[in-house]
């Protein structure tokens, strides 16, 4: 399908968008898919951007997450194409002047439940204090200037936050199992997601680097 396609694909991503936007996103698609209909995992393997991304393969991971794709079954999906393309796409474009706070509020949730899905690798929809604490080692082991005892440390005391707010509010007779979405909405208050998602390796105006 050509990079104009039907209403519901430019609807992905919102009425802003302009048909250059749609147009260079579709190159893109074809760059990275080698001018075929989809794109597989094996195709990010020729971006020079995410070689070295210490979270590389989460991100790749997020683009196959059939939650992501919104989809109703669970797993990773083989490949995808251009309208799946556009869907992940949308998770990564820019807040729009006219959204009113219902709007924003779902644009918000939207963002930090992709972002979920990246921490939650086995899918059981929760991420465990460890996962968490490893991720974040992850991100900032990509950091030259960071020491690894530093990133440890970091990591450390981002997971003992992430206890404070999530087991914190759990009664004495309760067991722990895991960071839930409501909690990791939580985690998140007050932290700038909006403008802190962006995919540079598309090089393209909104575009993952996820902090």
């Amino acid at each position: 399908q050509g990079p104009r396609g039907s209403a519901p694909v430019t609807a992905l991503l919102s009425p802003a968008v302009t048909s250059e936007q749609i147009e260079h996103l579709h190159r893109r698609f074809k760059q990275l898919s080698q001018d075929q209909l989809t794109i597989r995992k094996e195709n990010f393997d020729s971006i020079p951007d995410l070689e070295f991304n210490p979270i590389r393969g989460k991100i790749v991971h997020a683009f196959f997450d059939k939650r992501n794709l919104r989809q109703e079954s669970d797993g990773l999906a083989d490949e995808i194409n251009f309208e799946d393309f556009l869907t992940i796409m949308s998770y990564f474009r820019p807040i729009e002047m006219n959204m009113d706070e219902e709007q924003l509020d779902r644009f918000r949730k939207e963002k930090l439940k992709f972002l979920f899905h990246m921490y939650d690798s086995d899918h059981d929809g929760k991420i465990t204090l460890q996962e968490y604490r490893n991720v974040v080692e992850e991100l900032l082991s990509g950091n030259p200037h960071l020491e690894k005892e530093s990133a440890r440390s970091i990591a450390d005391g981002a997971m003992m936050e992430a206890a404070s707010i999530c087991v914190g509010q759990m009664g004495p007779d309760q067991v722990y199992e895991g960071i839930t979405f409501e909690d990791f909405l939580k985690m998140w208050q007050g932290i700038d997601i909006e403008t802190k998602m962006h995919v540079r390796f598309l090089n393209v105006d909104t575009i993952a680097h996820c902090y």
